[in-house]
């Protein structure tokens, strides 16, 4: 199973963004699909997160500005990105809880993993 993330860059203060990440493997389902983001010195924290259970939730800086969204039939999930602040520079790492087949020993059995994909860049300039 990978996680393939793409949708960053370089963009003005006020700006848009769209990110997406696309799940891809032996998946049989999405319990839930987050973005996160990391800068350089500091722990990498939640942005927005979209389950089957308790819908979407979002970091506060983000709030009002982002929106997070999934395709189940495509295993994908976007974060659109609006009003862009230089504060929102970071890289951005897509995460997602699944149900995927697992090997045990010459079988194989549906489990829960957790996946994380490479991050992609956002730099905002004031």
């Amino acid at each position: 199973v990978q996680l393939q993330a793409c949708g960053g860059g370089f963009v003005q203060a006020g700006g848009s963004l769209r990110l997406s990440c696309a799940a891809s493997g032996d998946i049989f389902s999405a319990n839930a699909m987050a973005w996160y983001r990391q800068v350089p010195g500091k722990e990498r924290e939640l942005v927005a997160r979209i389950s089957n259970i308790s819908g979407s939730d979002y970091a506060d800086s983000v709030k009002g500005r982002f929106t997070i969204s999934r395709d189940n039939a495509k295993n994908t999930v976007y974060l659109q990105m609006d009003g862009l602040k230089p504060e929102d520079t970071a890289v951005y790492y897509c995460y997602a809880d699944l149900v995927v087949a697992l090997p045990s020993g010459t079988m194989w059995y549906m489990g829960q993993a957790d996946y994380w994909g490479q991050g992609t860049q956002v730099t905002v300039s004031s």
